[in-house]
């Protein structure tokens, strides 16, 4: 069994041989980063503890308040928000807190894959070469890997899977759960309207006003789905706090994950901070979260362009 060392940093794991080697297979070829060995100079070396700054004295004096799950959004290819949330939460690790680390990165089906490669792997390189898919960034995610790795901060796979977000939106947002699942968010009930209308809001707006009409319902439902699995499964690390890696959208308080963390018994206490960019939409922040972090824009190209409307 792994044991974190006195500063609850990672130490090498007497099986650790062992699943490098079952690693090594998954992978195919060994050049993918670095695994962890039986050898006891094997252990990752952990830094020695510098005196602390003024903002990590911030969040000493916080830890003792750390909410039970802390959500923290993002723009996904925004790289400063990236680095404002990795440096928050890097604070507060460092002051003592021990979050398990959910993340919208991974699909909830590959939580067994996930839970083998943070347990062989050594560095970030070589467990999103395991598990890391086409569809993020990863470079922006690597430091908050690598924050897991060092700390044994247990990674939690939190999102649907293609094929399960096709399911809902051809059968409903219950088709994802089991019936006690399904009872305990009241999901035999219709969605409430003004988080249907404002779900509706953003995703057609995400898609530059050019959602045919027929989709909008289903896709509005699989959103819904992605924020009960997260509830859910956010839940299921009680009595551990847990941080939550997700776009601004999923951890909104009036539509997002913290809605149904909130529908459900035991009442948890939660803080939501969105990383938001522009003015307009810091002040469209108010409400949304406890606290918004105002970015500049991502110089990117515009994903509208050349859209035109059909006729």
């Amino acid at each position: 069994m792994t044991t974190p060392n006195s500063t609850g940093r990672r130490a090498v794991p007497a099986r650790a041989a062992a699943l490098a080697a079952a690693l090594a297979l998954l992978l195919g070829a060994g050049g993918c980063g670095l695994f962890k060995s039986g050898g006891a100079g094997a252990a990752k070396t952990a830094a020695a503890p510098t005196a602390p700054t003024a903002p990590a004295a911030a969040a000493a004096a916080a830890a003792a308040v750390q909410p039970q799950v802390l959500l923290l959004g993002e723009v996904h290819d925004n790289a400063q928000g990236h680095r404002q949330r990795y440096e928050l939460l890097r604070r507060r690790v460092e002051a003592g807190w021990r979050p398990a680390i959910a993340m919208e990165q991974f699909d909830r089906e590959r939580q067994d894959l996930l839970s083998k490669a943070q347990a062989g792997c050594l560095d970030a390189e070589c467990l999103i070469r395991v598990i890391g898919g086409p569809r993020w960034d990863w470079q922006q995610y690597r430091p908050l890997i690598e924050l897991a790795l060092e700390y044994q901060l247990p990674l939690v796979a939190v999102n649907l899977s293609r094929a399960d977000a096709s399911r809902v939106v051809r059968d409903g947002v219950a088709s994802s759960f089991n019936p006690l699942v399904v009872a305990e968010y009241r999901l035999g009930e219709p969605l409430p309207a003004a988080l249907r209308a404002a779900q509706q809001e953003e995703i057609v707006a995400g898609h530059c006003n050019m959602l045919p009409e027929a989709m909008v319902g289903g896709m509005v439902d699989a959103q819904v789905a992605r924020d009960i699995w997260m509830a859910k499964l956010i839940r299921d690390q009680r009595p551990r706090d847990v941080v939550l890696i997700a776009g601004n959208g999923h951890v909104r308080k009036d539509v997002g994950v913290p809605y149904w963390l909130d529908r459900v018994e035991p009442k948890l206490t939660l803080r939501s901070e969105g990383f938001v960019e522009g003015k307009a939409e810091g002040r469209e922040a108010a409400g949304r979260y406890d606290a918004s972090h105002p970015l500049a824009p991502q110089s990117r190209p515009d994903p509208c362009a050349g859209v035109k409307p059909k006729s």
